[in-house]
């Protein structure tokens, strides 16, 4: 592993604040002050949110290339480290052992171990008849329920939430201390203690129910396969490792797709005619889906990088040791890759974006999230298409601290 110097002043500039502040009457908007950065400084260092420094990336093509280049490691220190702190990912820790911290040919090796389980075909056949099941379900709860609602609460959150513990094994009953455990983690507003409380919820949780899968025999979901390959004489998995897939799997499987849910909602809710255009050609929730991930891109603060050895993206001089993150709420809304970008257009085609992160690590289950995205708007709009904010767009309470952009409450009127 590099040495890090990512809490430390980088070179001879002074130092910007990476952008966080968005504007009220524009929530879906990243901050604007990424649009002068990309045109003017695209490479730029700044200090980050929590006191670290480093590269900040904010054009399309040059962000596109740190994820492409293997001479920055996705092993990288941990984004809250205090300033004047070097703490790189523990070796002793189950929680840093995900794959989505490992180069490769590493991280290609844990990654196929649970490809199959997340590939189109395998989420048509086997996870798309229990999507439409429990979505139609939360219809028929929402239409027999008070006209105005908290969508979050109704369905952008226990739809991932059941369509993980499906998936993983996990009992649904637990999701109410799984969710809180992963708030805590992904909140940078919160205090490293804060933040550590939820990461060791998460592990302890995961350990535990191992253990009690490993008691009763349970073969359900993937948790049990994994379980699998991390006992007997043929095992390719360290306990510390199982643990560690387990809880990046839970908290990463239903908090970004609750996220994207809620803000896409929001979205249509505010397009109109994009919605109605959405309804009556139901073919383009495809394409729509894609535009939604680019236009919104959930991933607030950015991923990051840390350089192997010196090199030189885009004229910046990048040192060994240095953190680079591409903010890719704002390489989404690159001009140069994308026409018109401030636009929501769900008739746009294009052959790449970032909203499920990019390259080799990439979101594993982007295609599952895509599948309850297509499932859940269009049934949400075609049993009730007098669906509308129960107050003023400028009202709805967003997530300004979390890892993840997204409405905290979206409440509505059917």
């Amino acid at each position: 592993m590099t040495e890090s110097l990512s809490n430390q002043p980088v070179g001879d500039q002074p130092l910007i604040s990476q952008p966080v502040t968005r504007d009220p009457l524009s929530p879906l908007d990243p901050p604007a002050e990424y649009t002068r950065l990309r045109e003017d400084q695209p490479i730029v260092k700044v200090r980050f949110p929590n006191g670290s420094a480093g590269w900040m990336v904010t054009r399309f093509e040059e962000g596109s290339q740190v994820f492409d280049d293997p001479r920055l490691s996705a092993r990288r220190p941990r984004h809250d480290t205090p300033e004047g702190e070097v703490d790189e990912a523990d070796d002793s820790s189950p929680f840093d052992v995900g794959f989505v911290m490992m180069d490769e040919p590493e991280h290609g090796a844990y990654r196929r171990l649970l490809t199959g389980r997340f590939t189109p075909k395998a989420v048509q056949n086997k996870l798309q008849p229990y999507i439409d099941k429990i979505v139609d379900e939360h219809l028929d709860a929402i239409a027999a329920g008070p006209e105005t609602f908290d969508f979050v609460e109704a369905m952008a959150l226990p739809i991932p939430c059941l369509v993980i513990c499906e998936l993983l094994g996990v009992p649904y009953e637990d999701r109410d201390g799984f969710h809180e455990a992963t708030v805590d983690l992904m909140d940078m507003g919160k205090s490293r203690e804060v933040r550590d409380k939820g990461a060791h919820w998460l592990i302890r949780y995961i350990t535990g129910l191992v253990a009690e899968k490993r008691r009763t025999g349970a073969t359900d979901g993937i948790l049990a396969e994994l379980i699998n390959k991390a006992d007997g004489e043929d095992a390719i998995l360290s306990e510390r490792q199982l643990i560690g897939l387990g809880v990046l799997l839970l908290f990463a499987g239903h908090d970004t797709t609750a996220a994207m849910m809620g803000l896409s909602t929001l979205t249509l809710l505010t397009h109109d005619e994009q919605r109605a255009e959405l309804m009556e050609h139901p073919e383009k929730m495809g394409t729509a889906v894609e535009e939604l991930m680019r236009y919104l891109t959930i991933v607030q603060f950015g991923l990051g990088r840390v350089a192997k050895e010196d090199l030189e993206i885009g004229g910046a001089q990048i040192k060994k040791g240095e953190l680079v993150v591409v903010a890719m709420n704002a390489a989404n809304r690159d001009p140069r890759a994308f026409q018109d970008p401030d636009t929501l257009d769900i008739d746009r085609k294009m052959a790449r974006h970032m909203g499920f992160g990019y390259g080799v690590h990439a979101c594993l289950g982007q295609n599952v999230a895509r599948a309850e995205l297509k499932t859940v708007l269009p049934k949400l709009f075609q049993r009730f298409p007098n669906l509308r904010l129960a107050g003023s767009p400028e009202g709805v309470p967003m997530d300004f601290t979390g890892t993840n952009y997204g409405v905290r409450k979206l409440m509505v009127t059917r």
